[in-house]
């Protein structure tokens, strides 16, 4: 497995051999860089989710639905960053063909849990196998140690990510209320 240092060393040679070559510095750039292995990782992934509905995103919900916590219609859609209006469409589709189910919740009626049926457990394994297959063909490239290291660092940037933008969204609504004018109450007629 690499190190740091000899992470931080291949880069700088690859920083080298790219102005050698006449390559634009662009090539060094982290959001060039994401962008490109991302455009990668969509062309190599695109037709395993064709016929699912909601596509990757129909994906990542029966990926969670399939869990052993089930989460709320509402914790899913914080969850994957998606607009809880547009999250009721996807849930409706999902369900509509047999791959998700909303349940009551034991301890709120009112709430309902996002559960994989059998016949989502069954595409599940399907899909996560073909997501396999495009991820491999992505990271080919690099040698085994370096895509173990590669997924672990990834998701370890994905996760700390995801949080400050959890807590920055929660605090600028916060902020919002704080600072939202009231209006005054109406009095009520007799």
């Amino acid at each position: 497995m690499t190190t740091v240092a000899e992470a931080e060393a291949a880069l700088a040679a690859h920083a080298n051999e790219c102005a050698e070559q006449g390559h634009k510095p662009i090539d060094t750039d982290l959001g060039w860089g994401l962008g490109v292995v991302f455009r990668s990782y969509l062309s190599a992934s695109e037709h395993v989710v064709d016929d699912l509905p909601g596509g990757p995103r129909g994906y990542q919900i029966l990926r969670i639905a399939a869990g052993e916590t089930a989460l709320s219609q509402a914790q899913l859609a914080q969850n994957l960053g998606i607009d809880r209006t547009v999250m009721t469409y996807l849930l409706d589709d999902l369900e509509a063909a047999g791959l998700v189910e909303r349940r009551p919740d034991p301890a709120d009626r009112r709430t309902r849990r996002i559960v994989a049926t059998p016949h989502g457990q069954e595409r599940l394994a399907v899909l996560t196998e073909g997501f396999e297959a495009a991820e491999e063909r992505v990271l080919a490239s690099l040698p085994a140690g370096d895509r173990a290291l590669f997924r672990v660092l990834l998701q370890r940037l994905a996760t700390v990510a995801d949080e400050n933008h959890q807590r920055h969204a929660c605090e600028a609504v916060e902020a919002a209320r704080a600072t939202a004018v009231t209006p005054p109450r109406r009095a009520r007629r007799r």
